[in-house]
């Protein structure tokens, strides 16, 4: 984050008074400490679209907002190749602030104090970024989207638009009926958060129980029947293994 300008803030927060606060303790913390705000939004969605564009120093980023929380919205920030420090705000209680302690992350606790927002600005240079495995121990949660960084711009994917995950090599790629994205996470870790959502039915492959229209057999390469999911939306059908067959009698629709 370089110190030759003056520190660009976002200020991210779903009601309007609490926007309104901040942006008059920012403009008295002003007369301390050189910053400009460059941008606002009243949620998380919104926050990452501008974000690119304003390139904020700082995000102050309100916990509790609907549709995605801000510590989700943190860790779709972590995708950009250079995410702002994030400063969040919070109502939240006690046993919940003492994690953020514990983790060394920045936090501003409504209603925001003029003298704590500006030591926290004064920090936010030198704040270390945000590990999403931290993030992840905050929010256990599963996420209501994952996100890819593209051409410096974070794509959202809604989790529910997913037909299924599929490992290859270093990656996973993200299947909707629209188009395919290529994920750098762990297919077992996605496994792990999304297991209410999605079955195993290779072990590089993931489907969601909603897109699966039915299973039909396939003859492979050598002749061999086996197995395949047939899904909806999605052309492509899928070979299940010969561990994971029990999902056919689980699921039970034969086409």
């Amino acid at each position: 984050m370089a110190a030759d300008h003056p520190l660009r803030v976002m200020i991210v927060d779903d009601e309007t008074p609490a926007r309104n606060r901040v942006r008059d303790l920012l403009s008295d913390c002003a007369l301390k400490l050189p910053l400009e705000v460059v941008g606002e939004a009243d949620n998380g969605r919104r926050a990452l679209e501008l974000l690119p564009q304003c390139e904020a120093d700082v995000v102050l980023l309100d916990i509790r907002m609907p549709e995605m929380d801000g510590l989700e919205v943190a860790q779709h920030m972590q995708r950009l190749d250079e995410p702002p420090a994030i400063i969040f705000t919070t109502a939240f209680d006690a046993y919940a602030l003492k994690a953020f302690e514990v983790h060394a992350v920045d936090y501003l606790l409504k209603p925001i104090r003029l003298g704590r927002l500006l030591d926290a600005l004064a920090r936010a240079r030198t704040i270390t970024p945000l590990r999403l495995d931290v993030l992840r121990e905050l929010k256990p949660e599963a996420r209501t989207h994952l996100s890819v960084n593209e051409r410096g711009r974070i794509h959202l994917i809604p989790v529910g638009d997913i037909a299924f995950l599929k490992a290859e090599l270093k990656y996973v790629t993200v299947r909707t009926a629209e188009r395919e994205f290529l994920l750098e996470e762990s297919l077992a870790k996605l496994e792990q958060e999304f297991l209410a959502r999605f079955v195993r039915i290779h072990r590089n492959c993931l489907v969601a129980k909603e897109a699966i229209r039915g299973f039909e057999r396939a003859a492979d390469a050598d002749g061999e029947r086996h197995w395949v999911v047939v899904l909806k939306n999605v052309a492509e059908k899928l070979a299940v293994s010969r561990r994971q067959q029990h999902i056919v009698r689980e699921f039970g629709r034969i086409l």
